[in-house]
C-alpha cells in the first residue's frame, strides 16, 4: 500500500547550522503518528517543511503520491493538508464562524469540482463548531474564549479546510489533566472520521495513549520509528531525554 505521506532524504540548513538531515518517514492513511522529540530536535522544522512554510535543500515529500516540493503552503492545504499552531492564530475581529469561513472559502471552495454556496457553508461552521464544542460561541469573538476553547477553535479551523492528513502541534501544551483528556477525544474522533492524524506533543501521557507508532527525532535526525512501547525503551530515545 502506497503511503499517504512520504518523506525521503529530507534535509534542512540555515546557513552552517543543519536542522534536518537525511529525513526518511512514511505515514499510512488513517494512521495515528506521534512525533516526538527534545526541544530544539527539528520537530517543528519538519512540519513547516512537510506544510510549505519552509523550502527544504535536499530530499523530497509526496501526499497521495504527487510530490510536493515546490508547491506553495496554500497549495499544499487545498491539496489536503492542514495543521494547528502552538500558537493560536485566529482572526480577532471575526467570529468563531467567520474564522470557519475563510478556509472554507480559500482551501475547499478553490479545489477543482467545486465547493460549498453560503447555506451549505453556514451549516458547516455550525457543524465544526458542535464537533469541538463551541456551538453556543459561534457568533462570539476569539477573545472571548478560555484556553482550552481556543485551541478547539484552532483545530476546527484546519478541520475546516477538509484535510486527509492533519498535523495537531502541541495542542495540549499548558492544558488541564482534564482538558488534555478532552483534546485526545477530539482527535479520536477526527481520526475516525477518515483524517490521518499526525501529533506533535511533550505530554507523553498523551501520546502514548493516541499513538499507533512513535517518530523520534533528536538534533535533527530520526532516532526511533515503531511501536509506541518498543520506542520509550530505545536506549537512544531514553539517553535523548534522560541524559547519559
Amino acid at each position: 500500500m502506497t503511503p499517504l505521506l512520504q518523506i525521503s532524504g529530507l534535509g534542512k540548513r540555515f546557513g552552517g547550522f543543519t536542522a534536518l538531515e537525511a529525513i526518511d518517514l512514511d505515514v499510512q492513511e488513517g494512521e495515528r503518528l506521534g512525533l516526538i522529540g527534545p526541544n530544539g530536535s527539528g520537530k517543528s522544522t519538519l512540519v513547516n517543511c512537510i506544510c510549505g512554510t519552509l523550502r527544504h535543500e535536499l530530499g523530497s515529500v509526496r501526499f497521495a503520491g504527487k510530490a510536493l516540493d515546490g508547491l506553495t503552503a496554500h497549495q499544499r492545504t487545498r491539496g489536503g493538508l492542514a495543521r494547528s499552531f502552538q500558537l493560536p492564530r485566529p482572526f480577532g475581529t471575526l467570529s468563531l464562524a467567520e474564522n470557519l469561513r475563510i478556509p472554507i472559502l480559500y482551501a475547499v471552495n478553490a479545489r477543482a469540482g467545486g465547493g460549498l454556496a453560503g447555506p451549505a457553508i453556514d451549516a458547516r461552521c455550525r457543524d465544526l463548531l458542535a464537533e469541538v464544542g463551541l456551538a453556543d460561541k459561534a457568533h462570539r469573538l476569539p477573545r472571548d474564549l478560555t484556553q482550552i476553547e481556543m485551541r478547539k477553535l484552532e483545530l476546527a479551523r484546519a478541520m475546516a479546510a477538509q484535510p486527509r492528513l492533519l498535523f495537531a502541534d502541541e495542542v495540549m501544551a499548558g492544558l488541564s489533566h482534564a482538558e488534555v483528556d478532552e483534546i485526545i477525544a477530539l482527535l479520536f474522533r477526527l481520526n475516525g472520521q477518515g483524517v490521518t492524524v499526525i501529533m506533535i506533543e511533550h505530554i507523553m501521557r498523551a501520546v502514548m495513549q493516541f499513538s499507533q507508532r512513535l517518530a523520534v527525532l533528536v538534533a535533527g535526525r530520526k532516532i526511533a520509528d515503531g511501536r509506541p512501547a518498543d520506542v520509550v525503551r530505545d536506549a537512544e530515545v531514553v539517553r535523548a531525554y534522560l541524559g547519559e
